[in-house]
């Protein structure tokens, strides 16, 4: 059967993508924004940089907690209820008047977002025919790189120009406009299945399920170990300012954006385990070029299009692959699962850079990224080998 994404179904997957364009922006707007919020409240680098691990610890708790409180609802309702959460904790975080503050909004955002990201990709997969899913997956995560390509250094112009509190005051109106045309364009017809906790601690005891999130968790610790401090990094080892973050961002947004187009049709002819292979030792080959090469400006500019294209490779093949894995009663908490181990990467990466950045500097951040990323590759390996179903060989019967 050639299967064909129809005119209403791409409608649908693109309400889906622009929802996570706007999260995706709202989350991680934080990293481009670093020295407008630091400025508007008076922050260290290091304590903003922990307003986007608060978010990914807060989304890896609520994740998985969602599916098992909130699974059962229908995934349009989901979708929606979170993207009420997410606006309103945006709209929290322009009015906040001190740290404490922020800290509490951003801990609302993440709980919204526990609600949209892991329903966005099991609704895009749904809407279409199994043959479409690897490309219906795609382009719902094309929203994640077109908040890298548009959405984060549009942020980070928004937030030097009027302030990091018109920015995230912005983000909570879009967040409640991508809602409306999801309530337009998507179906209310899939529901979800009620997920008991005793299932998600059966999912997770499972060494083919545990392995392959820990390849996620991995990445996500090794990219935003970096990311997170890619403002502080041009500013003290590149001496840039503005318009240097501003085409860092750009230059890794374009490339993301390749990244994922290229993905999305390389997944009709690559298994995403090769693809996954392939964006991570091109990540380590990347990072340990960027620590050895000389610090100029432009020289980090071309490394980073290769460090964007191999970090776009990932994200839709690790998604393909635990729909690959899970069976579709799992479906649902697989993924939840998978993007809590997602954020809590994020959380835990960019803590650990908070940590390492002051002491260690941008060797200690390049050193601790590749290391993540080789805990990555050695998860992965371990996954496929649990995987694969152990054959026993019969006895051979002796003939009398």
């Amino acid at each position: 059967m050639n299967a064909v994404i129809t005119a209403s179904q791409r409608r649908a997957l693109r309400a889906l993508s622009i929802a996570y364009f706007v999260q995706a922006t709202g989350a991680l707007s934080v990293a481009g924004s670093l020295p407008a919020i630091s400025a508007a409240w008076q922050l260290t680098d290091a304590q903003s940089a922990r307003l986007l691990s608060i978010f990914g610890l807060t989304f890896a708790l609520a994740a998985p907690l969602v599916q098992v409180m909130f699974g059962h609802w229908r995934r349009r309702q989901l979708v929606l209820t979170g993207i009420g959460l997410f606006g309103s904790g945006a709209f929290a975080f322009a009015l906040s008047p001190s740290y404490d503050a922020l800290l509490a909004s951003r801990i609302l955002m993440g709980a919204g977002a526990g609600f949209i990201g892991p329903v966005l990709v099991a609704l895009g997969s749904e809407l279409v025919h199994e043959e479409q899913r690897g490309r219906a997956i795609g382009m719902v995560l094309l929203g994640v790189s077109m908040a890298s390509l548009a959405g984060i250094p549009l942020a980070a112009w928004i937030a030097s120009l009027w302030g990091a509190k018109a920015l995230f005051a912005l983000v909570g109106g879009v967040s409640l406009l991508s809602g409306l045309n999801i309530l337009l364009t998507v179906p209310d017809e899939r529901t979800g299945s009620h997920i008991r906790l005793t299932e998600m601690v059966s999912v997770l005891s499972q060494g083919k399920y545990l392995t392959a999130f820990l390849v996620v968790f991995f990445i996500t610790s090794g990219v935003y170990s970096f990311y997170s401090f890619i403002a502080p990094l041009i500013r003290d080892t590149y001496t840039g300012g503005t318009q240097a973050l501003s085409a860092a961002l750009a230059v890794l947004g374009i490339a993301g954006v390749l990244g994922n187009l290229w993905v999305t049709r390389a997944a009709a002819r690559f298994t995403s385990e090769r693809l996954l292979m392939a964006g991570m030792t091109l990540l380590i080959i990347d990072t340990a070029l960027i620590a050895l090469l000389p610090k100029m400006l432009g020289v980090l500019l071309v490394m980073l299009v290769v460090w964007a294209f191999a970090t776009d490779l990932l994200w839709p093949s690790q998604q393909r692959r635990i729909v690959e894995l899970s069976s579709v009663r799992h479906r649902g908490i697989a993924l939840a699962l998978t993007s809590a181990f997602m954020f809590g990467g994020i959380g835990f990466g960019s803590a650990v850079a908070s940590w390492v950045y002051p002491l260690a500097g941008f060797y200690g951040l390049a050193g601790i990224s590749v290391t993540f990323i080789l805990l990555a590759l050695i998860s992965l390996l371990l996954s496929e080998k649990l995987r694969k179903p152990v054959v026993i060989a019969e006895p051979c019967k002796n003939e009398a």
